[in-house]
């Protein structure tokens, strides 16, 4: 039988200020060195303005129109509005599932039989209360820069309502686990994202953010780390689908050590406006990474994504393909770079993105990127922009179809490459839907 918990943690409202900060934190039963984590933290949230287009990384994003003063820390019970439903999971046998609701977990559970092995997963704010000791080399150990920025240190500050999967050495985990964020009109959402998977140990993550409704309004700021210990393999699925006013800002990064294997796939559908930096460390010799990414903007959305692949250790392969379709007056920004360092020798580094134009009105930006210190590495990227080919529109319509049917068959096939890639057939029927219901008219003007 499958064991069922339920936490929910009641926050202090106060805002993002010191006196709220001081608030939140008395009411958190943590580790005193987590507690100088936060304060560290707060203190370099407290001394950064928010970044601005003077910044080449953010030339092409504007966020003056947020305002944090605005916003709350995550309090009181969270909303009793329906849940949205989950997209990733159909149909699927799963070995445990996590759950969080405005930044608050609310429900959490695990096959006994690999709770017995040492699998933990569930909330990470309950589960650092019981294994604290044990998990503090990894949380803002390895991979979350807590001042990366100003919502990174926003973020390591005040996160709250996160989900922790540790996987023990040699361990496999073969069904997939799923852990879903749901956000309300309104609400704030500082989720942080821990896997730790020990040496040799195997694991599958599915994880999705969704608003109660598609134009929900809210904030996100949340943080993802992705520890993989030598000779383990982990296949993580995020899936962003926040409603269309939800400002939306994380920072992600993978570590893969000797041998260990990776397999992230990005889904970004959702969000007013979307500033995510993903990057993945090849640390050991012989580690490998590939990285999927599915786009899909409309209206005036806005979705920024920065992948970094850093090559530290000879030997390694990354391979990443992002492909993006616009519609209406959205904007899609692709910042890539491989780095490769100067003991990273026979690195195999590969970066693509391909943007695909569905209105005239549209604006896509794809910048690749190499930085290579090494003289024996094969590294190329590629980026393309295009608008939708009339002629395959009108040979498809020419078969007897509709022209929104047209549409959908060539942006279908356009992000069909990436789909081949996916080895998780409720992921790839799931981001196939959700990309189809989005697809008007192909706009001429």
């Amino acid at each position: 039988m499958i064991e069922r918990t339920a936490t929910n943690t009641m926050l202090t409202a106060d805002g993002f200020t010191e006196e709220g900060f001081e608030a939140f934190l008395a009411g958190r039963r943590e580790p005193p060195w987590l507690s100088r984590v936060r304060r560290e933290a707060f203190g370099a949230f407290a001394a950064a303005s928010l970044p601005d287009r003077s910044l080449e990384e953010w030339r092409r994003t504007d966020v003056r129109p947020l305002k944090l003063g605005s916003w709350t820390v995550p309090a009181g019970a969270p909303s009793t509005a329906e849940a949205p439903k989950a997209l990733l999971h159909e149909d699927v046998d799963l070995a445990g599932q996590a759950a969080t609701r405005d930044g608050q977990a609310v429900d959490a559970w695990l096959d006994p039989a690999l709770a017995r092995q040492g699998v933990l997963f569930g909330s990470l704010d309950d589960l650092l209360r019981e294994h604290g000791d044990r998990l503090q080399p990894y949380l803002f150990g390895r991979a979350a820069d807590p001042f990366a920025d100003k919502f990174a240190a926003l973020h390591a500050a005040f996160w709250c309502g996160g989900t922790l999967l540790f996987v023990p050495r040699g361990v496999a985990v073969e069904r997939p686990l799923h852990m879903i964020s749901a956000l309300g009109d309104g609400k704030v959402d500082l989720g942080h994202t821990l896997v730790v998977l020990e040496e040799g140990a195997e694991a599958t993550l599915l994880a999705e953010t969704a608003s109660t409704a598609a134009t929900d309004g809210g904030l996100h700021c949340g943080a993802v780390e992705l520890l993989v210990a030598p000779g383990a393999s982990l296949r993580y699925v995020n899936l962003q689908n926040w409603g269309q006013g939800v400002w939306h800002f994380a920072h992600q990064k993978a570590v893969v050590e000797r041998a260990g294997r990776i397999q992230w796939t990005i889904g970004a559908l959702g969000a007013r406006l979307a500033k995510v930096n993903q990057q993945v460390v090849l640390s050991g010799e012989e580690a490998e990474a590939q990285v999927n990414g599915v786009m899909f903007a409309e209206g005036r959305q806005h979705l920024a994504y920065v992948t970094r692949q850093h090559h530290e250790a000879s030997r390694c392969r990354s391979d990443l393909l992002y492909k993006g379709a616009l519609q209406d007056r959205s904007q899609l920004v692709w910042r890539g770079m491989v780095k490769v360092d100067p003991d990273a020798q026979k690195t195999d580094g590969y970066q693509r993105n391909d943007v695909l134009m569905l209105s005239q009105a549209a604006r896509g930006d794809s910048i690749p990127g190499l930085e290579i210190e090494a003289d024996d590495v094969r590294c190329s990227h590629g980026a393309t922009v295009g608008r939708v080919d009339d002629e395959l529109i009108f040979y498809a319509q020419s078969r007897g179809l509709r022209r929104k049917e047209a549409v959908r068959l060539v942006v279908a096939g356009f992000f069909q490459q990436v789909f081949d890639r996916i080895t998780i057939g409720s992921v790839r029927e799931a981001l196939s839907r959700a990309i189809g219901q989005r697809i008007r008219e192909y706009q001429e003007t």
